[in-house]
Parts: C-alpha cells; sequence; structure tokens
C-alpha cells in the first residue's frame, strides 16, 4: 500500500461507509440540538445566550481545531486519529447526555465539537485517497450527500427523539454508533499520511483565541452591551489575533493554513461561499426550528416533519449534482444552489408571520433544500480539486474549518439581530425579530453566489496522468509542474 492509502484492504465500498456514517455523526451534531432548545431550556435553564453556546460551543471548538486535527491525521495516520477522533466524541456524546446542568452540557457539547474537529476532515481525505480521479465527482456526491443531509436533518432527527423519548437521546444516539465504526474502521481503513507534515501550534492557538474572541463578542453583546469592555475586547483582542494569523499563514515555513493556498480563485471562492453559506442557513435553521415550536406551535417531531421538503432534498439532488460537476464544472452548479438557497430564505422572511400556514412556508422550505443540496457535492470536489496532491488533508480541514465559522458566526449574528429586534416574550415578537435576521441570511447567501463566480468555469484535467501534467483548477500563479 502507498503513502494515498489506494489499495489494500478496505476497498471503496467500505471506506465509503465508514467515512459517511461518521461525518454523518459529526455534521448531525451541528443542528441537532436545535429542535431541542426548547426542552433543553425547560429541563436545564438558560436564556438566548446559553441556548446560542449549546450550539456554538460546538462549531466553534469544531472549527477552530479542524486544520489542527487534519495536521494530526497528516502527520501521525488518517486511519488512526480518524479514530481518536472518533472515540472522543463517543465519550462526549455520552457526557452530553448525561449534563446535570447547562454549563456541564455546554462543555460537553465542547468536547464533541474536538472530537468532530479530528475526526471530520480526516474522513474525507480518506475517502477522496481512495478512489481515482474519475470517480472522484461521483463518490464525493454521495458523501456530499450524507454530510448535507446530517446538517439539514437534524431538526428532523432532534425533535422526534425529543418528544419520543427525551432531548438526551440525541446524544446518546451516538455512542452506539460510534462503538460500531470504531472497530470497522481499524479494520477496513486503509493508513495513509501526508508527505512531510508537520504541527503548527502557534497558528492554531492564534485562529482558536481569535475565533473565540469575536464570538464570544457576538453572542454576548445583546446582554453586556456591545459597548461593554468584555465584549469590545473580544472584537478587538479576537480581530488582531485573526490578523496575526493570517500574518502567520504568509511567513512562516510550515503554517497549517498556507496563505498561498488562497491564490487559487477555486480555493478562495468556495471557501469564502462556504462562509457565507454557513453563516446564512445555520443561523436561519437556529432560529426556524425555534419559530416552528414557540410561534406556530408545533411538537419537535412535528417542527421536523415540517421541515421535511428542506431535508431530503440533499439526499436527492445532491449525487446528481456530484456527477453534473464532473460534466459541466463546479462554478455553475454552486452558483444556482447558493442563489436557490439565498432565495429561499429570502421566502420565508416575506411570508412569516404568526399565523402563517404551513402551504405558505413550502416554497421556501423547496427552493432552499434544492439550492442546499446543488452546493454540498460539487462544493468538495472543487475544493478538492483546486489543491495538489498531498494537500487534501490541509484543503479538506480548510474547508470545513471555514464553514463551521461561518455556521459559529450565523449563530451568533443572527442571534444578536433577533434579539435586537425581538424576543420570546410573545409569537409577534418573535417574528418581530426572526424576520429580519432571515434578511440578513438570504443576503450572506446571496453574497456567497457572488464569490462562487470567482471560480473557473473550466474542467480540471484529469489527475490519473502522470502527475507533472496536473495543475490544480483555477491556478492563477505561475508555478513548476509537480514531479512525481
Amino acid at each position: 500500500m502507498d503513502s494515498t492509502g489506494r489499495g489494500g484492504r478496505g476497498g471503496v465500498g467500505w471506506t465509503l461507509l465508514i467515512t459517511c456514517t461518521a461525518g454523518f455523526m459529526a455534521s448531525l451534531d451541528n443542528l441537532v440540538v436545535t429542535t431541542a432548545l426548547p426542552a433543553i431550556r425547560d429541563d436545564l435553564g438558560g436564556g438566548l445566550t446559553d441556548l446560542e453556546w449549546t450550539v456554538s460551543a460546538y462549531t466553534l471548538t469544531f472549527a477552530v481545531l479542524l486544520l489542527f486535527g487534519a495536521a494530526l491525521g497528516d502527520r501521525f495516520g488518517r486511519r488512526r486519529l480518524c479514530s481518536v477522533g472518533l472515540g472522543l466524541f463517543t465519550v462526549a456524546s455520552a457526557a452530553a447526555a448525561l449534563a446535570p446542568g447547562i454549563d456541564a452540557l455546554i462543555a460537553a457539547r465542547a468536547l464533541q465539537g474536538v472530537g468532530g474537529a479530528i475526526m471530520l476532515p480526516l474522513t474525507m481525505t480518506l475517502l477522496t485517497t481512495s478512489v481515482p480521479a474519475s470517480r472522484r465527482g461521483a463518490v464525493l456526491g454521495v458523501f456530499g450527500a450524507a454530510n448535507g443531509l446530517a446538517v439539514a436533518s437534524g431538526p428532523l432527527v432532534g425533535g422526534v427523539l425529543t418528544e419520543h423519548l427525551s432531548w438526551q437521546w440525541i446524544f446518546w444516539l451516538n455512542v452506539p454508533v460510534g462503538l460500531l465504526l470504531l472497530p470497522l474502521a481499524a479494520w477496513r481503513l486503509n493508513e495513509s499520511y501526508a508527505p512531510d507534515a508537520r504541527l503548527d501550534l502557534p497558528g492554531t492557538l492564534l485562529a482558536s483565541g481569535g475565533l473565540f474572541g469575536v464570538v464570544y463578542a457576538l453572542i454576548n453583546g445583546h446582554v453586556e452591551g456591545w459597548t461593554s469592555a468584555p465584549v469590545l475586547g473580544g472584537l478587538i483582542v479576537g480581530a488582531l489575533l485573526l490578523a496575526a494569523f493570517v500574518r502567520h499563514g504568509t511567513v512562516s515555513t510550515h503554517p497549517m493554513l498556507p496563505m498561498r493556498l488562497f491564490r487559487n480563485r477555486a480555493f478562495t471562492g468556495i471557501n469564502i461561499a462556504g462562509v457565507l453559506m454557513f453563516l446564512g442557513m445555520f443561523g436561519s435553521i437556529f432560529l426556524l426550528s425555534q419559530f416552528f415550536q414557540n410561534v406556530i406551535g408545533y411538537s419537535p417531531t412535528e417542527a421536523g416533519l415540517r421541515m421535511l421538503p428542506w431535508t431530503a432534498m440533499p439526499l436527492l439532488v445532491a449525487p446528481v449534482a456530484g456527477v453534473l460537476s464532473d460534466r459541466i464544472g463546479g462554478r455553475p452548479v454552486v452558483v444556482a444552489g447558493l442563489a436557490l438557497q439565498a432565495a429561499g430564505l429570502a421566502l420565508f422572511a416575506l411570508v412569516l408571520s404568526p399565523d402563517v400556514s404551513y402551504p405558505a412556508l413550502l416554497p421556501g422550505l423547496l427552493v432552499g433544500g434544492v439550492g442546499m443540496a446543488l452546493f454540498f457535492a460539487p462544493a468538495m470536489n472543487v475544493v478538492m480539486s483546486s489543491v495538489r496532491p498531498g494537500e487534501e488533508g490541509m484543503a479538506s480541514g480548510a474547508n470545513n474549518a471555514l464553514r463551521e465559522v461561518g455556521g459559529a458566526l450565523g449563530v451568533a449574528v443572527l442571534g444578536a439581530v433577533f434579539a435586537a429586534q425581538g424576543g420570546y416574550a410573545s409569537p409577534q415578537v418573535f417574528v418581530d425579530g426572526i424576520v429580519p435576521a432571515l434578511w440578513i441570511g438570504a443576503a450572506a447567501v446571496g453574497l456567497a453566489a457572488l464569490a462562487g463566480l470567482l471560480i473557473p468555469g473550466t474542467r480540471r484535467p484529469d489527475r490519473t496522468g502522470p502527475a507533472a501534467d496536473w495543475e490544480p483548477q483555477g491556478q492563477d500563479d505561475e508555478r513548476q509542474p509537480v514531479t512525481a
């Protein structure tokens, strides 16, 4: 077996099954708590800020450690570290289910994020290195469908488990799945490494501190005041640390996120689009799942079922989108998906009211679901096509990290808009807050569509040929050919 991991004992089928299941678990827990938030608030207490941290503690640790997790796998073995992350994620899920209070739940969610940050980028890299380039679009389409379905179906799964069992079961569900995947990963996945992989502890600390400062300020601004010392300090210090992180990625010999990657238009375009897409989508789902229960009066299960037209689309459309991106290129598929997702959020904002009927919500659900599905699979293919062999782990970690940053910012930004304009006092007050927040979300995804236009429209060469003939898609700077 070579360093790419192709061949050997695993086979594409087993690799696809294991990585899709592990990726589904990690992605599901992004939003699985959203439909359970009213039940968690009733059981453990807490206000809007605590509910935001219940979601953001996971997405934030997930985001800031994804690149470090990918680097750990590149250096010490992707299969080995993927199993470590899976084990930690499983233990943290049990801790969340046993949490006696809201603070303990937030801490367990943060630990879940650490495990997911190690696990998720390595699942994509293990899958990518197990298939030839000619089949990569279709296989990544399946992976994208699984992850897109997980993100979108989180409210449904959370709602069903919360109503018919208890909110704790949204976390207990991960435990048997994790215990089953651990031996399968050791038995069926091929080990692989990246050449000359190095860890970047300074970069990890700069990114972690910077993102935490900014997200802390955004989440707590409406409680402590936007001009208070903690909030202003978080924004200023966070921004300075992030600027230092960018500088570090420019001048360091082995940064975890080399800024040179952003000279590639495909890499830059898809990552900007991913941040903005997740900002609009995550923040909107966080609020919409509560709207269905707090305003319309649906039970958790009913709320999840009413969102099914949105959640089913990734399963139906994403595999086709992956194949389509191989034929016509990723840009038109990605841009169309983002435009539809923005239109779906705008449709929600136009019709929401305390007495809105479900048929009035269906156009937004259907249009947004198709848009989400069109984005997920081609986005992964564009990312992997924009880097050189051996950089897939870094690219995967960067893309997932930036999207999770967008998700954490989305909950914080749209939550701040909601808190400034509305609240939980009455259905009308809730609507007064969610409508402007949804317009902000729609605008963010609309900007993501514009960013998608940066992706080159040409298809990349076949990477099955000699390494010297391959050049990353969208490469603008002149480089020497890669040698074997």
